[in-house]
């Protein structure tokens, strides 16, 4: 689909029974279920190799059961893009690489790759793995199994349900494999934040924000009762992520011998291995249905970022991210999603079910759909000049919605926003006033455009 920088975090949901240590062919395959192919997939530069999965192995430090450490790493990332002149933040985000215009020149012609491994990653895992991982004394020989032994098993739907219940999409309709996008909404539909979801044989990983995945994480931890099998856990320091945007995306996998994913519905994915080493490889790209992402041990994110590079895409910073953000219209928490908007404002119709059963903030929304009660709507702003995010957005002369982010363009000319304006104010084409004086001309944006009323809703509500 089409952040401050958009930031994410991976979340893991899974439902396990207790870690079994011989061999079975009837188990799942392994933790995160890899699924490759039989054949090998090649990683044409470096010799890296994109394997089906025959063994997993990661060492395990003595302090916990649930410090995987990952081995020596052949290529560090950000030693990598530092040598090559990146701006690093202190806190190991890499705002930019000098070449902002030409990333965003590549997003429409070519071909980005981006390092979002500031983004968050969270495993699910259960507490009777835990404890009989503590009751082994051996820690290392849980994580030195064949792929075909099963670390968890699975029983029942505990995971599909939980988040099922929890969030706006419909995943008992989902099978392993496939992905789609949910919203976390307050119990009166107030939005927190969209995720990402990829559904595996024993987990659901989910993409959220770092602003909001402390929340996120607490506010789900609060509702697993002592029966539900499924527990959260950070894994961020333990995998990268990046995602490839632009035309040229499928061509690079193409090259790449993963051909096969090119096509695929949004949020198809697949399990390869890279040197010995895991790597999950999606469909879309956190801002676009378009695009892939990859998440991998860091021990081979350098060489992969470089194997990338010398496919041809060119290296993104996240500054230009946030720009790339706004252009496609893609809301954000703590800017358009907030305490004051409501899901529908923002215009998440995708991510939403309205037939699912009852979930958090079903009733609100069912009655906005049912009584028309959507009063506003996020909007993509082409402004005349720089403009603030909070300004009031005006309409002769009286108040009729807010600024929520601002981005300037390629060109000294070019300026964007995004905002919320009154459904009955101003549509596509019509001017706005943003804060004393810029003028604003409603444009459409990629990823709102890209949103579709449920048939359910359609008769009854108009845009």
């Amino acid at each position: 689909m089409a952040a401050t920088v958009v930031c994410m975090r991976f979340m893991t949901v899974g439902a396990t029974i207790p870690l079994r240590m011989r061999r079975s062919t009837s188990c799942p395959s392994s933790l995160s279920s890899w699924t490759g192919k039989s054949n090998p997939i090649s990683f044409p530069i470096q010799n890296h190799v994109f394997r089906s999965p025959e063994k997993f192995s990661a060492p395990l430090a003595a302090a916990s059961p649930f410090d995987l450490s990952p081995p020596p790493i052949d290529l560090d990332l950000l030693d990598t893009v530092t040598d090559a002149g990146a701006k690093v933040s202190e806190d190991g985000v890499i705002e930019s690489f000098d070449n902002d215009d030409q990333a965003l020149d590549a997003v429409d012609n070519g071909v980005v790759v981006v390092d979002l491994s500031h983004f968050g990653r969270i495993r699910g895992i259960s507490y009777e793995f835990e404890l009989n991982a503590k009751m082994s004394g051996s820690m290392e020989e849980f994580f030195h199994i064949d792929m075909q032994d099963a670390i968890f098993f699975l029983v029942g739907d505990d995971r599909i349900q939980f988040l099922h219940n929890q969030s706006t999409a419909n995943f008992e309709c989902l099978q392993k494999g496939q992905g789609c996008d949910t919203v976390f909404v307050t119990p009166t539909a107030r939005t927190i934040d969209v995720a990402h979801a990829w559904i595996m044989k024993n987990a659901v990983t989910l993409v959220v924000s770092p602003a909001t995945c402390g929340s996120i994480t607490e506010m789900l931890t609060k509702y697993i009762f002592f029966s539900d099998k499924v527990e959260i856990q950070d894994i961020t320091k333990k995998t990268s992520f990046f995602v490839l945007v632009g035309p040229k995306s499928n061509q690079v996998m193409v090259d790449l011998n993963l051909g096969d994913l090119v096509g695929k519905p949004y949020g198809t994915h697949q399990h390869f291995m890279v040197n010995k080493l895991p790597i999950t490889v999606g469909v879309g790209n956190v801002i676009s249905e378009d695009g892939f992402s990859f998440m991998m041990s860091p021990a081979i994110a350098g060489s992969v970022w470089t194997t990338l590079l010398n496919q041809g895409a060119i290296p993104m910073g996240s500054n230009a991210w946030e720009k790339l953000r706004i252009f496609q219209g893609k809301p954000a928490p703590g800017k358009e999603l907030t305490n004051e908007f409501n899901v529908l404002e923002a215009g998440l119709w995708n991510s939403i079910s309205l037939n699912k059963g009852c979930y958090k903030g079903q009733e609100t929304i069912s009655r906005l759909i049912t009584y028309d009660g959507i009063k506003q709507r996020l909007r993509g702003i082409s402004l005349s000049g720089t403009a603030e995010p909070g300004s009031p957005i005006t309409v002769d002369g009286k108040k009729v919605g807010k600024l929520t982010s601002y981005a300037c363009g390629r060109t000294e000319s070019e300026h964007f926003g995004l905002g919320y304006i009154k459904r009955q104010a101003a549509s596509k084409g019509n001017t706005v006033i943003v804060g004393d004086n810029i003028v604003g001309t409603v444009v459409e944006v990629p990823f709102l455009a890209r949103q579709s009323l449920p048939s359910k809703s359609s008769e009854s509500l108009t845009f």
